[in-house]
């Protein structure tokens, strides 16, 4: 048996949707720890402003990422000192029936970058003086509260906009529906499905939709506006964006023009319902067109007006693009609500948002000195690798980096070993069954005898004291210590809403998986014996059989959690996100009488031990094996939040 085979079924159950990134960033100038050469002192880049030049680059990345990993839908917006210099549809938006994607009139799915109108928002609200970065945001609440589970540390309006409230993650189930009957008022949502705050505010960054949906709560507390008419009268329809809405299911004007989502399958595509996220609706629920889009960049790009219609004033967004929090002021961290990427040259200074649903993925970057914008999305299997290889490679290619030769230290063979292990990212659930993801999500580092580290599936050179940068390339990690100098985690540049811990042993694959396909190997040894011995098992008597039957008991259970939870992952994974299947719910019974199976065990492992029953000596050191993996099991349960119902409904 693969004993990574059941951890990793159960881990596909048991996911949740982690937004990920390459940590990619700038170089840094060379340090005493080592030395560099430059690769090149000047950059022939491509001309930005060159309609022709700019569709040739779009059109040899996309079009073949989008047909080879069947994405059915996108478009890319470019725009440069307040001119579109290049927009195109690519693909169609009802594929039955040939429609093509028009960048004008056509409406993607732009997920997180939903929180940008959310942010917006709230900071108009401060410039009224209804709302306070720094007070309890407690204050603000009217039907429900934030669990005071730090005494004296309270949430603030700047944790969320940092990302930084210190909210547990999660998302199976519920986060994203495709059933508009479950849609429930924002208060009554965010009230059920409130997370556990694991750490005190202001502590680790840890991405948090619930947190954002609370501000657009908070927003329409304050204003004594609904949230989605709040952004449509302040925001929307101040900058004449036609196109863009927060409401769901679409208006039937909008719904006519909107990119189907679709799946492909058995050689085809196929259509699924529109995806709902109104019960998180502040945190990802826009829909808008590319152009819709240009008409919000060209705003944050003029100190928050357009075209003589303003929506912040020019400091209150300056602050947010300046102010936010960081761990390392060396590598990239957050605004006040924007994501701060490494895109570009040190001076582009990228700012914006990324975001991802089930079926888009999509990117709207900006930088103030260049004047310029960059908005693209895309739909269906294909979305998040054609995003991957477009975005990035647009930038290198008419925003180069310079990318400098480092030679590792000599020495840095002598504390490696200090960054070695695997890394979890504080973005997770800690209290709900999908808290296993983490054992599935981890970052591995390894050093390397050339004296780099490996980090993931990348090569990093050390430029500065726990600072590393691709070796080929300008992405930076900054590792971090504690007061004793132990390495605790490490974060990216230009991914600041992202902070990993150095995980535990026991919360790693290898050590989780290894154990738990050894308890199973040995229950099926339980199996395989009852089939060999059956007549001697039916004549067994007294303490000797109780035990075999406790035997029995803890194999069955654990087997029957393993294949119950199976058929349930089974439907796969964008339909677990959607609504958690009654076998998977039902599975969960089998740790609770599993646990109960393997205590049952050690009360007959010490009455076998005491009355010396069993064969032999080496029977009952078989038995007692037997118990360890009943027990280690239990703790598997126990600590991975299987042991009960640890969801939400």
């Amino acid at each position: 048996m693969n004993r990574n085979l059941i951890p990793g079924l159960l881990g596909i159950a048991l996911g949740t949707v982690l937004a990920a990134a390459n940590a990619l960033g700038q170089p840094q100038p060379t340090t005493s720890s080592a030395t560099s050469g430059k690769v090149a002192a000047t950059f022939d880049h491509p001309d930005v402003t060159n309609p022709a030049v700019v569709e040739a680059f779009v059109d040899g990345v996309v079009k073949n990422h989008m047909q080879s990993a069947h994405s059915p839908s996108g478009v890319v917006a470019v725009m440069k000192n307040g001119k579109m210099i290049f927009s195109k549809g690519y693909g169609f938006r009802d594929v039955e029936n040939r429609i093509p994607v028009e960048p004008e009139s056509t409406l993607f799915r732009i997920g997180s970058i939903s929180k940008l109108f959310t942010w917006v928002a709230v900071m108009q609200q401060v410039e009224q003086g209804n709302l306070d970065l720094d007070t309890d945001v407690n204050q603000y609440l009217r039907t429900f509260q934030i669990d005071d589970s730090w005494p004296g540390q309270p949430v603030t309006l700047r944790h969320i906009l940092t990302h930084t409230a210190g909210f547990e993650d999660g998302a199976m189930g519920y986060l994203i529906i495709d059933d508009a009957s479950r849609i429930i008022p924002l208060n009554q949502s965010l009230a059920k499905y409130q997370p556990q705050r694991v750490n005190a505010p202001g502590q680790h960054t840890a991405y948090s939709n619930w947190a954002t949906a609370l501000a657009g709560l908070i927003v329409a507390n304050v204003s004594g506006v609904p949230f989605n008419d709040y952004v449509q009268r302040n925001i929307f329809d101040v900058l004449g964006m036609k196109n863009a809405t927060f409401v769901e299911p679409l208006p039937p004007e909008l719904d006519a023009n909107m990119a189907k989502a679709y799946v492909y399958a058995e050689g085809r595509y196929k259509e699924r319902n529109y995806e709902i996220i109104s019960n998180f609706g502040p945190a990802g629920s826009v829909a808008a067109t590319a152009h819709d889009m240009s008409f919000f960049a060209h705003a944050l790009l003029k100190g928050g007006a357009f075209d003589g219609k303003r929506i912040l004033k020019a400091e209150t967004l300056q602050m947010m693009i300046d102010d936010g929090f960081a761990h390392d002021e060396r590598v990239r961290g957050m605004g006040l609500g924007f994501l701060k990427r490494n895109y570009g040259p040190a001076d582009f200074e990228n700012f914006g948002h990324d975001g991802g649903t089930l079926i888009f993925n999509s990117h709207f970057g900006m930088s103030q000195k260049e004047n310029f914008m960059l908005f693209s999305s895309f739909s269906g299997p294909g979305m998040q690798q054609t995003h991957k290889a477009f975005v990035k490679s647009f930038y290198d290619e008419f925003f180069p980096v310079e990318v400098t030769v480092v030679t590792p230290p000599a020495d840095f063979s002598e504390r490696a070993k200090r960054y070695e292990g695997t890394y979890h990212s504080w973005r997770s659930s800690f209290t709900k069954i999908e808290s296993l993801w983490r054992m599935f999500v981890g970052v591995k580092v390894v050093s390397l005898p050339d004296n780099t580290l490996m980090i993931g599936e990348t090569r990093y050179v050390e430029v500065d004291n726990n600072l590393f940068r691709e070796v080929d390339d300008y992405g930076r990690v900054a590792f971090q210590e504690d007061a004793n100098g132990k390495i605790t985690g490490f974060v990216m540049d230009g991914f600041g809403v992202m902070q990993l811990y150095k995980a535990p042993f026991y919360e790693t694959r290898v050590f989780t998986g290894s154990l738990v396909g050894l308890s199973l190997l040995i229950f099926v040894g339980v199996f395989l014996r009852l089939a060999y011995q059956w007549s001697d098992f039916r004549a067994l008597q007294g303490t000797e059989k109780k035990a075999f039957v406790a035997s029995i008991s803890v194999a069955v259970t654990n087997f029957l959690f393993i294949i119950f939870a199976s058929i349930g992952v089974s439907v796969g994974f964008i339909a677990l996100m959607s609504e958690l299947p009654a076998i998977l719910k039902f599975s969960l019974i089998f740790p609770i009488l599993a646990t109960l199976a393997a205590l049952y065990h050690v009360y007959c492992s010490v009455q076998v031990w005491r009355q010396g029953v069993l064969v032999s000596f080496w029977a009952r050191v078989r038995y007692s094996l037997v118990t360890l993996c009943a027990l280690f099991m239990a703790w598997f349960y126990y600590y991975w939040n299987l042991l009960g119902f640890n969801y939400f409904s």
